[in-house]
């Protein structure tokens, strides 16, 4: 039996990250099927129950110390963690667990990690230092990557993959249409999701946004639902942008596990989102989607399914976004098979992932 930890953002009620977790324990339990995964985790209760694993808390060091030393494996990932552009201590911790698995002789593996920026001297010192003891790297992009090649993190393996929720399998839609029905959307067409993040305090994003949600009901006769990802920080922001609505727009209230995200974003017929994993989900439901980039890791997401923004958050337009909608409405009745079948691909590679977090077991036990 292998026996994993695995250390990332986890237990902060961030859809987005427990989602890859999800993605993670299931791509791995799919190839090992004895597998025993234990997370390190800002909240242990809520972790093991939402993903039934074990799980000890992320400052608790005497705990990890254990359950790293009892382990085969540390992962770290999936995510931007190795970032210092919203906080350079998380940086510091991220490579601290890193370096303390090192010690004790357990190999570590970063997991499809979105890498940078990485602006700090010691930052970058200490991402170089540490990434070169790692013993298998792979990244959900080529930029991830060409950002490690520049930090002169050069020793271990590194293999180009993809973000580890893009390996969900998509699930059925009968929830979220039965959600939807609490809100007298269960039989409106077409519906329009919208997945916001604050940013900064900015307001203009908001009005725009809101200006657009706006024309797309009288345009297309849609019904607009926003669907916040991360709490409370995106039901807040999602209340700003349907206050500043002149059109009636259903907010959802429910803090929903990853499958249930899924199947509501199934029964949507397009996806306007800020939040990268509101755009995978889309991606995994085959819904069509437009993403508004706050941050590299969605232009970098959206090139790898040949797609490029709908507009940035600093700069947006209502005629920009606007435009972009009109173009991308008639992939509501007609599918993009290019785009499909890159997201196909990508689903391989996100796959791969656990595959080459098992063989660096298997291999190690062998030598």
């Amino acid at each position: 039996m292998s026996n994993i930890v695995i250390s990332g953002y986890y237990g902060f009620a961030n859809a987005g990250d427990e989602a890859m977790l999800t993605a993670m324990i299931e791509a791995l339990t799919a190839v090992d099927p004895e597998v025993k995964v234990t997370v390190i985790s800002g909240n242990p209760a809520d972790t093991k129950r939402r993903h039934g694993v074990e799980a000890v808390y992320r400052l608790n060091y005497p705990e990890i110390m254990r359950v790293i030393a009892k382990s085969q494996l540390l992962i770290s990932g999936g995510g931007s963690l190795l970032q210092d552009v919203t906080s350079d201590r998380s940086l510091y911790y991220y490579l601290s667990i890193m370096m303390l698995a090192k010690k004790l002789g357990i190999p570590v593996m970063l997991y499809a990690q979105g890498i940078g920026p990485v602006q700090g001297n010691l930052a970058k010192a200490a991402t170089r230092y540490i990434g070169n003891t790692v013993d298998l790297i792979t990244v959900r992009d080529d930029e991830s990557c060409d950002e490690l090649k520049t930090l002169g993190v050069k020793k271990p393996p590194i293999y180009v993959t993809a973000d580890p929720v893009l390996a969900l399998q998509p699930v059925d839609r009968e929830f979220g249409r039965r959600l939807l029905g609490q809100y007298q959307l269960g039989e409106a067409k077409p519906i329009i999701g919208l997945s916001a993040r604050e940013w900064k305090d900015w307001a203009h994003y908001k009005n725009i946004i809101a200006s657009v949600l706006d024309k797309i009901v009288d345009e297309f006769g849609a019904k607009v639902v926003l669907l916040p990802m991360q709490w409370p920080e995106d039901f807040r922001v999602s209340q700003l942008i349907k206050e500043r609505m002149h059109r009636p727009a259903v907010l959802l209230e429910e803090k929903l596990t990853t499958s249930e995200l899924l199947s509501v974003v199934g029964n949507l017929d397009m996806l306007i989102g800020i939040r990268l994993h509101a755009l995978i989900f889309a991606a995994v439901m085959h819904v069509p989607m437009l993403g508004i980039s706050y941050d590299p890791k969605i232009d970098r997401f959206l090139e790898s399914i040949s797609d490029i923004r709908a507009g940035a958050l600093h700069n947006i337009t209502t005629e920009e976004l606007m435009g972009r909608v009109r173009g991308r409405w008639p992939e509501i009745s007609i599918p993009n098979t290019s785009r499909e079948e890159r997201i196909s691909e990508l689903r391989s590679k996100a796959f791969r992932n656990a595959e080459l977090a098992l063989e660096l077991i298997q291999n190690r036990r062998r030598g």
